[in-house]
């Protein structure tokens, strides 16, 4: 008899095992990670707010489908959660069916935790993928239904020698490994004998594994992870994104997803990746999370100044920091590009900031003079 070249043509499928300390070291370290990020939550109050949820949220929509090449509207995407949110004055009007419907599903998977996952919900969440595929979509394909017979691999190469990555379970029988999967997701959840972390790592692998659609696999896969961390928390709220930190080793997750589902149904490597990606998601997290009450101290030390609108845009954007803000700090130029004034009036109103305590004037003089913010009181606290 050949041995099996996939995993799910394993005799025991899906009796997934795993061995050696690193997988309860890594778990140990997210869990800690975990605690410190809803304490700073619960500490951090209205301080954090819907508008922090709402730029996790949508980081989490746009690097996931990034993960599958597919570029998102920002702006309509941000706009589509707003208005679930709540937060009309981040509603542009710009949403289209797309960003709604990924806006939907996002909030269902990690709002309405408590619900089950069944074969409607699983289906329902499909349709929402592609609300317009006549618009957009290359192929037709079943749309809120499970994939047809011809065979569901992932390939590279050329047409002629193509190479194969990964091949799914064959249309025959994927109705019941999914409802399998979908039982087994139901059952686990209220069970202590699996950490809730690790349920979330082996429902990615095992769905993913299971390649149940034509297209829209890896999206659901991550939507399905979300759920179960957010079944984990116990919480609707969601001040991280594991899709984000997923792209940043993109290249890393699929070999170790080609790695594994070529394996037997040892999923220590697997695991192992997953639990330190979650980890980094959660570090990222806590370090955002410390920015939001850096910012909220901020404005509570230098409320009583008198800026324009302009003036408090460029400090929002220098106080949020990462990709919104400048590293470097601001020069006149950037700021006559932010705030979309005069090169004169930047200049003023630079001045003016530096004058008040919110900026101080780094080393250097001239055209290049730049300006950062003055953390002086914070760093007397």
């Amino acid at each position: 008899m050949t041995d099996p070249q996939w995993i799910w043509q394993h005799t025991d499928w899906p009796a997934f095992r795993w061995h050696g300390d690193g997988v309860p070291a890594l778990l140990r370290a997210c869990q800690l990670a975990q605690g410190r990020l809803l304490g700073a939550v619960g500490s951090a109050g209205a301080e954090a707010g819907l508008e922090t949820e709402l730029d996790s949220l949508l980081q989490n929509i746009i690097t996931s489908s990034a993960i599958e090449g597919e570029p998102l509207n920002a702006a309509s995407v941000r706009s589509s959660l707003a208005r679930r949110l709540g937060l009309q004055g981040e509603v542009d009007g710009r949403s289209t069916p797309r960003s709604e419907g990924l806006a939907e599903l996002m909030l269902d998977a990690t709002q309405h935790y408590t619900q089950p996952l069944d074969l409607p919900r699983l289906f329902h969440w499909h349709h929402l993928l592609f609300p317009a595929r006549e618009t957009w979509l290359p192929v037709r394909i079943r749309i809120g239904e499970l994939r047809g017979d011809v065979p569901m691999q992932v390939i590279s190469g050329r047409l002629d020698k193509p190479t194969v990555h990964f091949e799914a379970p064959p249309r025959e029988g994927l109705d019941t490994q999914v409802n399998a999967f979908l039982a087994w997701f139901e059952s686990s959840a209220r069970t202590s004998t699996l950490d809730p972390l690790l349920r979330a790592g082996i429902a990615h692998f095992w769905f993913v594994t299971l390649h149940p659609f034509d297209d829209g696999n890896g999206r659901l896969t991550r939507a399905i992870t979300d759920l179960a961390l957010a079944q984990a928390e116990h919480q609707a709220i969601r001040f991280y994104t594991m899709s984000a930190s997923i792209l940043a080793d993109r290249s890393g997750y699929y070999r170790v997803l080609e790695q594994s589902q070529k394996g037997d149904l040892d999923i220590t490597e697997w695991l192992v990746w997953f639990l330190q990606t979650l980890l980094n998601s959660l570090e990222q997290a806590l370090l955002r999370i410390d920015r939001v009450l850096d910012k909220a101290r901020f404005w509570r030390e230098h409320g009583d100044h008198v800026l324009t609108a302009e003036q408090r845009k460029v400090i929002n954007r220098l106080l949020d920091g990462g990709e919104r803000g400048f590293a470097n700090g601001i020069n006149a130029s950037q700021y006559q590009a932010v705030a979309k004034v005069s090169k004169a009036t930047a200049t003023r109103h630079l001045g003016d900031l530096t004058e008040k305590g919110l900026l101080r004037r780094l080393p250097g003089g001239g055209r290049s003079t730049r300006y950062e913010i003055d953390w002086a009181e914070r760093s007397m606290r």
